[in-house]
């Protein structure tokens, strides 16, 4: 079990990794059935449309797919497999279940086929065979620079690769069709640098509410508890020096009064037993001292901050994950509540996570107090983990599905559209792949995020997770545009800034990576675009 202190471990080490082939194999299959069915249903949806295309852009969507597993999905686990509230395998049954149902539930019928407005193809005139080569060379473009950075460990956002990739093919596409100077007039550089600014905007206000959540929590709880027990530990070495001086003094009686001691000790455990005790019926200082030292331990209230303090902190975890998953997850299934109705949901969702937690508390007053507080704030990080996969799986899916998406729309209408249809098909498949792509190229990313840019406990785990969330709802109402990696990463450090033991000489890199994706993944589909031209 992990403690405050314990060092965590390292999830990168050959002692982590499946000391059998027989997972791999199972998940390379599961992929491969998944990724078959889905070309045998495809055939037929897109009737008359290019078998070819269809089967090369499936496999560069699924293999996207299978790269955000590997990378935003490991982000956002990562922080409960480090604090030990989630072993990988856990982590995986959890992200298989509310990722898929997340991308199948509510992951919307239709999808933008131009990512967040950031070129503007309808300036030329683009064939659908240009539209899905452009399409198709982001793909390639972002899962390359997502694997790459998986395997680095460094967490990057999706969002931005898919959006490089787009820009980098469209402005290509845009040179050959208008020249220069039309091609770089596409790319809507106020989104660009939006996007520039997300990139210290978000960690910022990641860290910030993360840094707030973790100092009040270690205040009222972590340091309250650190006292307590303390505390107890003095009262145990007290009773420890009452016991010796009482074996010494026993022993330097005669027996006689050896004899007589212990018939009066009898009598005191009698009395002590008794419903109506009162200290003057003690004959013993033995026991008076006992019992003044028990007195001691009674008023020192070990769970007092547990039983005030992880309720009201429960109560605003389910408040905001429930609103992430009214105002952000669901949004797509157009429910028809009115907003009061969402926050009467919302209220309600809290008061009973404030009651279960309060009663939780109270069946753990027997437990040592260090492992009360693991339990409650891991099952606390756990709700938050699933309630971050189900929106992650209904919102961010839509990196590797909506130019997937797109391709398959022109396939089988033959025309550029604002949007396209998503299948439930498509969702399913993705969904499988997503979290094929977390088992077999996640744990590099997981082990950054868990401990190595910080050590992580339940309980820092789950402020982190909760001032990601925060932001999140924040920035999405305002408007302001932030990327949930980076707000998650930003958190992770705001924990490691309370506990002093920030690893900065890890996060450059990964600041580095962050500003480099976009062009970078822009370079990589410009290539892609050009390749593309002598396959079809």
């Amino acid at each position: 079990m992990a403690t405050l202190n314990s060092p965590l471990p390292d999830l990168t080490a050959s002692g982590s990794r499946p000391r059998l082939a027989l997972p791999n194999i199972g998940f390379a299959v599961l992929l491969a059935l998944s990724g078959g069915a889905f070309l045998v249903w495809g055939a037929g949806y897109i009737g008359s449309g290019s078998l070819l295309v269809f089967v090369l852009a499936t496999l560069f969507g699924l293999f996207m797919a299978f790269n955000i597993g590997g990378n935003d999905v490991a982000n956002s686990f990562g922080t409960s497999v480090g604090a030990g509230t989630l072993t990988i395998g856990q982590a995986l049954g959890v992200a298989a279940i509310f990722e898929v149902s997340g991308a199948v539930i509510a992951g919307g019928d239709v999808t933008d086929t131009i990512r967040s407005g950031i070129v503007d193809l309808g300036a030329l005139t683009v064939s659908p065979l240009q539209f899905i080569r452009v399409m198709m060379a982001a793909l390639v473009a972002a899962a390359f620079w997502l694997l790459f950075a998986s395997r680095r460990g460094w967490p990057v956002s999706t969002t931005h690769s898919i959006i490089g990739g787009i820009v980098g093919a469209s402005v290509v596409l845009g040179v050959n069709l208008g020249g220069t100077s039309s091609a770089l007039a596409l790319v809507q550089w106020g989104e660009i640098a939006r996007i520039a600014l997300s990139w210290v905007l978000s960690p910022l206000l990641g860290g910030l509410v993360s840094y707030g959540l973790f100092r009040l929590i270690k205040h009222h709880v972590l340091f309250y508890n650190e006292r307590a027990e303390a505390r107890v530990r003095d009262i145990r070495a007290e009773q420890k020096a009452l016991r010796r001086e009482h074996r010494s003094a026993f022993e330097s009686l005669t027996e006689l009064q050896q004899v007589n001691y212990n018939t009066m000790l009898v009598r005191d455990m009698d009395v002590l037993r008794s419903e109506d005790f009162h200290p003057e019926e003690l004959e013993t200082d033995y026991y008076r001292k006992w019992y003044a030292i028990e007195r001691q331990r009674d008023e020192v209230e070990t769970h007092h901050a547990l039983q005030l303090w992880v309720p009201l902190v429960a109560a605003l975890g389910a408040a905001v994950i429930s609103a992430m998953l009214l105002f952000k997850g669901l949004k797509h299934m157009e429910l028809g509540l009115a907003t009061l109705t969402n926050y009467l949901i919302m209220a309600m969702v809290a008061a009973i996570a404030w009651a279960t937690t309060f009663l939780f508390v109270r069946t753990l007053r027997q437990a040592p107090l260090e492992r009360a507080t693991f339990l409650l704030f891991s099952w606390m990080q756990v709700f938050t983990a699933c309630g971050f996969a189900f929106s992650h799986g209904a919102n961010d899916i839509a990196n590797a599905v909506g130019p997937f998406a797109a391709i398959l729309d022109v396939l089988r209408t033959g025309v550029i559209t604002s949007s396209a249809a998503v299948p439930p098909m498509v969702m399913i498949s993705f969904g499988i792949a997503l979290v094929v792509g977390l088992w077999f190229i996640g744990k590099e990313v997981i082990a950054t995020v868990g401990h190595g840019l910080t050590a992580m406990h339940p309980a820092s785990g789950f402020c982190a997770e909760l001032g990601a969330a925060c932001v999140v709802m924040l920035a999405s109402s305002l408007g302001i545009p932030v990327s949930s990696t980076h707000i998650l990463i930003g958190a992770v450090l705001g924990i490691g800034i309370v506990n002093r033991q920030t690893n900065w000489g890890l996060m450059k890199p990964i600041a580095l990576a962050w500003v480099v994706t976009l062009p970078a993944a822009g370079i990589i589909a410009a290539a892609a675009f050009l390749v593309s031209g002598y396959l079809f």
